[in-house]
């Protein structure tokens, strides 16, 4: 379980330091998923050839930010847990190519904290912890953690906290399709070669689920 100084240790001090340099939690969405028009894109951007989309004009993820405080505000509210280490970033202490800025970390349990804006209609539970899986798990795996905290406040009023827990099997999925990603991006190696093994992946993940 890592403690509050283990995180702050691993704080980045540099200024320079950029999303460029390391694959993040909401990357590894875009590596496990199946859009391959956005896998294509954070190729591009990791290599410097195109600059990271705009999102000021989405509203959802708009609503993401601005909702971040009262989410945070809500869980501690509603748990009585505290939350720290707020938009901390981390490296991998091995991996230098695994990194993440944290919502935040649970005071005592050390689980992952992540606060997350869903529209009513499209939410369940099941869906949500689906969705944000891959960042989770890249998550625990870059602060060691064994839990993680996904608080989600929906657009229908509705506040929900799911526990998850840290999968190693899955992990061990992530950690595999980083690499490949990461090597095409240091090499130039185009992406055509991690297609195969994306399959392959979203099949064994859809064997686990059922």
């Amino acid at each position: 379980m890592i403690q509050e100084e283990d995180v702050k240790s691993s704080v980045w001090t540099k200024p320079y330091e950029s999303r460029r340099a390391f694959i993040g939690g909401s990357d590894a969405r875009i590596i496990m998923g199946s859009d391959e028009a956005a896998l294509v894109r954070l190729w591009r951007e990791k290599r410097g050839e195109a600059q990271p989309e705009d999102l000021s004009g989405n509203l959802i993820v708009q609503l993401g930010l601005v909702t971040e405080a009262l989410n945070r505000h809500w869980y501690e509210r509603n748990t009585g847990q505290t939350v720290e280490c707020v938009q901390h970033r981390l490296r991998h202490p091995v991996l230098r190519w695994m990194g993440t800025t944290l919502d935040g970390m649970v005071a005592g349990s050390g689980a992952v904290f992540e606060a997350k804006f869903m529209l009513p209609w499209s939410f369940s539970e099941e869906a949500a912890a689906e969705k944000h899986m891959a960042q989770l798990q890249h998550n625990m795996w870059v602060t060691n953690a064994r839990l993680a905290a996904l608080s989600v406040i929906t657009g229908g009023g509705k506040w929900v906290e799911i526990s998850i827990s840290a999968d190693p099997l899955y992990q061990h999925l992530l950690l595999t399709a980083e690499k490949k990603f990461w090597r095409c991006v240091e090499s130039g190696e185009p992406l055509a070669s991690l297609t195969p093994s994306r399959r392959a992946r979203a099949s064994r993940l859809s064997a686990l689920s059922t």
